[in-house]
């Protein structure tokens, strides 16, 4: 992970993470965050953040796009967070499932991302 310069509003959010085990809708961080700071400070926050490696972004269903901190040593240069992401129908949380997947070589393609979004029900509400 690189330097980064942690202005307020980065510092709010590394909190805000360090605290959250589930992903988080972007639009959630902005109604969370109104009083704090204004939409566009919030998104330019959250690149920061994905720059450097501390947190990663995914576009789920109805494609709204989370955020959910990186746990695989990422860096600036490269996101080793390659796995699946699971929404619970039932409660809503969305969560980063620990599970390594395989991404296939394709000749001739250079692929830069991938996204798997599952949908179903968690543990919690199965009971």
């Amino acid at each position: 992970m690189g330097i980064i310069r942690k202005t307020k509003a980065v510092k709010i959010l590394l909190d805000l993470f360090e605290n959250e085990f589930s992903a988080i809708l972007a639009v959630d961080l902005v109604e969370r965050l109104k009083n704090e700071m204004n939409k566009t400070t919030v998104y330019r926050a959250l690149d920061r953040l994905e720059d450097e490696g501390i947190v990663h972004s995914f576009v789920g269903k109805n494609g709204l796009k989370w955020y959910a901190k990186c746990k695989n040593n990422c860096t600036s240069d490269h996101h080793n967070d390659i796995h699946p992401h699971f929404e619970c129908k039932k409660c809503k949380k969305v969560i980063c499932l620990p599970v390594e997947v395989s991404i296939p070589n394709i000749p001739n393609y250079t692929i830069d991302n991938t996204a798997i979004f599952i949908t179903g029900t968690c543990d919690n509400c199965n009971d």
